[in-house]
């Protein structure tokens, strides 16, 4: 680099950890390098010091100084395989001029990460179709979490895009498969939530009163169909977008998701037939589409959620409008 960048943060990136938006703007700075970039405050973000685990906003500006770094540790970004771009165009299940979304598969993850090779965002390239631009992450699901994933193919989406989901504009619907049936069938958890814990044992736990870092959390559920009184399929809509909110209020109120392990321990893994995998899946999105009206996307289950479904007789089939009147 030949002098300070200060570098906007895109709508795709917020919520990013500085750290890791580091690693995918500037792979060549190593990270013992960065943390002392960090240490003596010659990177800021909008003016400030910051630490390597501050999460960025939109539209925030990164000063990025002149550093010396190995050459060698930067590469090109390598084109994508015919396989890859095969694999990652036919997750496609919407298109238009300004959006896609794909249907992204369980243990897939969005974004790349200390381990993480294959995700995502490194398989873009594939998706630029007839667009000048490489399409833009608008908002991200959990690596184990399957379902529709929205994409802006050019800035101004994005950034709409971005403005629609940070004002609970659009409807988030997972389905997912919960331990023993809620009671009542229909209800709203209202739980505020607070992240512990460093890098690589990060955890988010029910907050308590007055504690620093609290988040406002909400969720609203439904029961769609029970199992017996051991299982239930539910719908599940988040009115905040915290992270790993549904997986942590649905174990609070005694009812977690199953394969959740994390957050519900063994009580998330009843066995037998049941696969020891996360059973939830973001089933449909509802959002405003930048050229006008809503766009209504809904994505099939992976299939450990779809033998499951055939186990206990749900038929994947029966939407979940009849719960949605009270979003």
């Amino acid at each position: 680099m030949s002098g300070v960048e200060l570098v906007e943060v895109e709508a795709a990136e917020a919520g990013m950890r500085l750290d890791r938006w580091f690693r995918a703007h500037y792979p060549a700075i190593a990270h013992g390098a960065l943390q002392k970039l960090l240490r003596t405050g010659q990177v800021r973000v909008d003016g400030g010091r910051a630490k390597a685990n501050a999460r960025l906003a939109a539209g925030q500006q990164v000063r990025v100084p002149p550093v010396k770094y190995d050459t060698a540790r930067l590469k090109a970004r390598t084109p994508l395989s015919a396989e890859d771009a095969r694999f990652i165009q036919s997750l496609v299940i919407h298109k238009d001029k300004h959006i896609l979304a794909l249907n992204k598969p369980a243990g897939l993850a969005v974004q790349g990460g200390t381990g993480t090779v294959r995700h995502i965002d490194g398989l873009l390239d594939g998706l630029q179709f007839d667009a000048s631009e490489r399409p833009r992450l608008v908002h991200r699901l959990d690596k184990d979490t399957g379902g529709v994933l929205l994409l802006a193919r050019d800035r101004a989406t994005a950034s709409a895009l971005g403005e629609t989901l940070r004002d609970r504009a659009a409807i988030k619907t997972y389905w997912a498969l919960l331990k023993g049936v809620p009671s009542p069938r229909r209800g709203e958890i209202s739980l505020p939530l607070v992240k512990k814990g460093g890098a690589g044992s990060e955890r988010v736990h029910i907050a308590e009163e007055n504690e620093a870092g609290a988040m406002r959390a909400t969720t609203r559920y439904a029961v769609i169909e029970p199992a017996g009184s051991k299982l239930c399929w539910a719908a599940l809509w988040p009115l905040t977008g915290r992270t790993h909110q549904l997986r942590v209020h649905l174990a609070a109120i005694g009812h977690p998701i199953v394969g959740d392990g994390k957050y519900g321990g063994s009580d998330a893994h009843p066995g037998g037939d049941i696969p020891a995998r996360l059973h939830l899946h973001a089933r449909k999105i509802e959002i405003p589409h930048p050229s006008g009206g809503i766009l209504r996307i809904s994505a099939s289950l992976p299939d450990h959620m779809r033998g499951t479904w055939k186990l206990f007789g749900f038929d994947p089939g029966l939407e979940s409008e009849p719960f949605e009147d009270e979003i």
